[in-house]
């Protein structure tokens, strides 16, 4: 199914073609990896809105990207929690082993780290979003952990794209 069938297939559920815009930017962004000015044109042209309106939803919400990132988004929370709780102390870890500073990506493209407002899971404080999955009651040795298993799934991952892209022998 084309990426403009999903968007017209989820827009159907909603009375008001507006209301389909976060939706459509989710697949929009599934379909792209990230969303630059001409899909933010496309979503808005298929949704026949303003643009300005795929636009601002595109730019303030931090589950949308506007720029590439890496394979493995870490999305570490700073609010009241977690600062309490030592994000600040892993926000500095993150940027030291990783060797790039908040809102930027490792030349390998294998990381991009950000930090967030509030993920909304203070019982698990501190925590850090990577794709879909939280990951909470972090600490120096946790984190390193998270950061082993994600590397090893992602070399996992290229390797397997290899050995399908490699021809077959004979």
């Amino acid at each position: 199914m084309s990426m403009r069938e999903k968007i017209e297939e989820a827009a159907a559920r909603y009375p008001d073609q507006r209301s389909a815009i976060m939706p459509a930017l989710l697949i929009a962004q599934n379909e792209h990896g990230h969303l630059p000015g001409p899909v933010l044109e496309e979503v808005a042209d298929i949704l026949g809105v303003e643009r300005i309106w795929v636009y601002e939803l595109a730019t303030f919400y931090t589950l949308f990207h506007t720029e590439p990132v890496g394979m493995f988004h870490l999305k570490l929370c700073d609010n009241v929690s977690c600062m309490l709780c030592g994000s600040e102390a892993l926000l500095k870890h993150l940027e030291t082993v990783l060797g790039v500073t908040k809102g930027d990506t490792t030349p390998d493209r294998l990381f991009t780290l950000s930090t967030v407002e509030c993920l909304g899971a203070c019982e698990m404080a501190p925590v850090m979003q990577v794709g879909d999955d939280y990951h909470g009651n972090l600490d120096i040795g946790r984190l390193d952990a998270l950061l082993a298993t994600l590397r090893a799934g992602a070399g996992e991952a290229i390797g397997a794209g290899l050995a399908d892209a490699a021809p077959s022998g004979e």
